[in-house]
Parts: structure tokens; C-alpha cells; sequence
């Protein structure tokens, strides 16, 4: 069997601009109650190893894998972190194939694997999305960085099947 990989992407926990945002602004107040506390006591240094502690975390982060999605022999296989069971979607089942924007919140939460409303999702971060309708008309919202890549290698192995 031909094991080539059609399309690989991986989604990183720390890469959200929201969520990362949120953790410097926090970091910032941390190192300006550091700076602007009057009484200098030995509770002052929490602060600072506070701000620090939240950057360090950040930083971990940006190199913590929360999926993989790989594109290969007419399947899509989104691979977790270390407990999560590998997902594979068999695209000889998949009737219908859209891009979209993954939630109109603009907060959201990263999650794997989200059995919701007939709905199965995977994201980390982004706004925009893959969604896939199955026999069943369960659907599949797959988040990515590189929509328009992902929807064109699917559409080609759809069509490749069809052959």
C-alpha cells in the first residue's frame, strides 16, 4: 500500500493569539504590581515569580501538540495528546465537503474529539474550519490554519476514489 502523506498539519495548544494575549496581559499585571507595590515585604516577590511563571507556561505552550491531522490513503487520521485515541475518517463515507468559520464566538475553547449537538469537533485555534457530512449526517468540524489547502487535498481524494 502506498503510505504517502497527502497532508499533514499540526494544531499547537499555545498558538492561540486570544489565549496567548490573555496570558501576557496577566503576566503584565503581575511584573506592575511587582514595580508599583509601596510596601517591599517578602510576599512582593510572588509577583514577580508570578509574571515569570505565567510566561514560562506560555512558552511550554507553543510546543505542546493538542492534534495532528494527517491526510492519507483516502482517510483523514487527527492523532491527540498523549491519552487521546487516534480518530480516523474513512472519506469513502463522506457525502459532503465545505469550508466554513468554526464558531462565531470569538472566544473558544480548544478541544478534541467534542461530541456535540450531531456534531463531532476538532480545534485548537483559528477561526476557520473544514466540515464534513457523513452518510449518517453526523458531521465532522475539523479546525485548521490552512483551509483551502485541506479542502482541495479532500476534494482530490474524493475524486480520486470516484475513479
Amino acid at each position: 500500500m502506498n503510505q504517502q502523506n497527502y497532508f499533514i498539519e499540526k494544531q499547537y495548544i499555545g498558538r492561540d493569539y486570544m489565549r496567548s494575549a490573555i496570558r501576557l496581559i496577566m503576566a503584565a499585571f503581575c511584573f506592575a504590581a511587582y514595580v508599583y507595590e509601596r510596601d517591599r515585604d517578602n510576599t512582593i516577590d510572588l509577583y514577580l515569580i508570578a509574571g515569570f511563571g505565567i510566561i514560562g507556561v506560555s512558552i511550554i505552550l507553543n510546543f505542546l501538540i493538542q492534534y495532528k491531522t494527517v491526510i492519507q490513503n483516502n482517510s483523514i487520521i487527527l492523532d491527540g495528546l498523549w491519552t487521546s485515541k487516534k480518530v480516523k475518517i474513512d472519506l469513502n463515507s463522506i457525502v459532503k465537503v465545505r469550508k466554513d468559520q468554526y464558531s462565531n464566538f470569538f472566544f473558544n475553547n480548544p478541544v478534541y474529539n467534542l461530541h456535540k449537538n450531531g456534531t463531532i469537533r476538532f480545534y485548537a485555534s483559528g477561526k476557520d474550519a473544514i466540515v464534513l457530512t457523513d452518510r449518517d449526517g453526523l458531521e465532522y468540524y475539523i479546525g485548521t490554519q490552512r483551509p483551502n489547502e485541506m479542502y482541495l487535498v479532500i476534494m482530490e481524494e474524493i475524486k480520486n476514489k470516484q475513479k
